[in-house]
């Protein structure tokens, strides 16, 4: 009775999983008849034997069409000092196998990464790439599909650092062109074409990108002809224009600039005797434009051509340079004056002693002169000439006072053209005069590297088609 009771349980649930196999099975049978039909898709095997992909389509004949179309997935980095920049793309490349074409239907096969190393493949490489890479996580960024015609739809992830050549004479206001150029290496003209895809109007993912120096104002589609010693090669080039955002560099390098400057004009204010105010004031003012000069200079290339930051701290530096002059040449006239009225105190006060000393001498004269006469009178005779009568007094005194002032009269000419200014008048002037020329520098300044900068091409994209001289044109028939 006990073996009965642990009998039936068990035969219970076997009967129950008996029964949810079976289930199973039916399901997936229904599942791969009525879903997936089998019969229709091309057995690979039979495409790929006798497939040379050593060997391009149609060997011996025209060209291989080969349409490529680009989108940007991030232009992540753009150095001005190694004059590159670093962009993710997806590479869409599309062209005609005829050996790979199928009947069996009209479907599109999507197929392996892996499947690729088993096709021909058109050789194109970055012209201008300094490195590049591609992203296999989880598996290889690849795309491969198949069209019964024998189209073949290949794209590809590729990260690629790529040189671009920048003129910076007018950094930061300035705009620079930046390309990517795709060609094929080792395929001339006569054996491969390449053109922009028919659906390459414009480029995805372009338009939302946000970089942190630059702004793409405009890009353009290129197609030309190469001509090399091995032969003529075809070449497509995208070309971007960028606008340099000045928003950051106001604010780190202008900015502090012109405050510096504006510093400098506090010593105006400052006394002419406090001497150690206005000279450490001056220093400091210049030496820290200086080091501001290096700091900003330490993130750009050391390039021969002179760039509009450049220009702009030179125009500063001089102005609080000039501060520091203006003040010493204030000083100088100062001390100058001082001289000059203690030396006139000086004459002042010799020329009084000298009066004292000519009425003495001419009282003593006049007296002695009336002792003579007296004497004379006795004798009954007048002396010709007296030493020391009152027209020899006359006479001397008379040069004393005229030799210094005709060489004064002399000098009076020169002197007034150096004639010196007080040192307030000086401070007063400079109050007005560096202010204004700083407004009228910097408006001509801002003017010429912005309003007269060279115009990049207009914001509309335009296609631009190079032929080379043998019409190669007629070959690069949409696929």
């Amino acid at each position: 009775m006990e073996f009965l009771t642990w009998l039936f349980p068990a035969l219970v649930l076997l009967c129950t999983q008996q029964h949810r196999c079976i289930r199973a099975m039916t399901d997936i049978g229904d599942y791969i008849g009525s879903n997936i039909e089998i019969s229709w898709l091309p057995n690979l095997d039979d495409l790929m034997k006798g497939y040379a992909r050593n060997f391009r389509p149609g060997i011996g004949g025209p060209p291989v069409n080969v349409a490529l179309a680009i989108e940007v997935a991030s232009i992540d980095h753009i150095s001005e000092v190694n004059m590159e920049y670093t962009m993710t793309v997806f590479l869409h490349q599309s062209w005609r196998d005829e050996r790979l074409s199928y009947n069996h239907t009209n479907e599109t096969l999507g197929l392996d990464s892996r499947f690729v190393d088993k096709l021909w493949l058109p050789d194109t490489f970055i012209v201008n790439a300094k490195s590049a890479w591609f992203h296999d996580v989880t598996v290889e960024n690849k795309l491969i599909r198949l069209q019964p015609d024998g189209v073949i739809l290949y794209s590809i992830r590729i990260t690629s650092t790529v040189a671009c050549d920048m003129d910076l004479s007018k950094y930061p206001m300035d705009e620079q062109e930046c390309m990517l150029d795709l060609e094929s290496y080792g395929y001339s003209s006569e054996d491969i074409v390449y053109h922009w895809s028919e659906n390459q109007d414009e480029i995805h993912g372009l338009d939302k990108l946000q970089l942190a120096q630059f702004t793409i104002t405009n890009y353009q589609f290129t197609t030309e002809m190469m001509n090399f010693k091995s032969g003529q090669f075809p070449r497509l080039s995208l070309h971007f224009h960028l606008r340099r955002n000045r928003g950051v560099y106001i604010i780190q390098s202008y900015v502090p600039s012109i405050l510096l400057v504006a510093m400098s004009w506090v010593s105006f204010w400052i006394s002419q005797s406090a001497v150690p105010a206005r000279v450490s004031l001056g220093i400091t003012t210049v030496l820290t434009m200086t080091t501001l000069m290096v700091s900003a200079r330490s993130s750009l290339p050391r390039a021969s051509a002179i760039k509009a930051l450049d220009v702009y701290f030179w125009i500063c530096y001089v102005f609080v340079f000039a501060a520091l002059v203006e003040y010493a040449f204030a000083h100088f006239n100062a001390d100058y004056m001082k001289k000059q009225k203690n030396k006139l105190k000086a004459r002042r006060q010799s020329g009084e002693v000298n009066v004292k000393n000519a009425i003495v001498l001419f009282s003593l004269s006049i007296a002695g002169v009336h002792q003579e006469l007296a004497i004379s009178n006795r004798h009954h005779r007048i002396p010709r000439s007296l030493p020391g009568s009152y027209g020899t007094i006359e006479i001397e005194t008379g040069e004393t006072k005229l030799r210094p002032e005709m060489k004064l009269d002399r000098k009076s000419g020169l002197k007034s053209l150096f004639k010196p200014i007080d040192a307030d008048t000086i401070d007063i002037y400079a109050r007005a005069v560096f202010p204004a020329a700083f407004a009228a520098v910097n408006v001509i300044y801002w003017v010429a590297y912005t309003m007269f900068s060279s115009p990049m091409s207009s914001p509309e994209q335009s296609h631009l088609l190079l032929y080379a001289r043998d019409g190669w044109a007629s070959n690069t028939n949409a696929v």
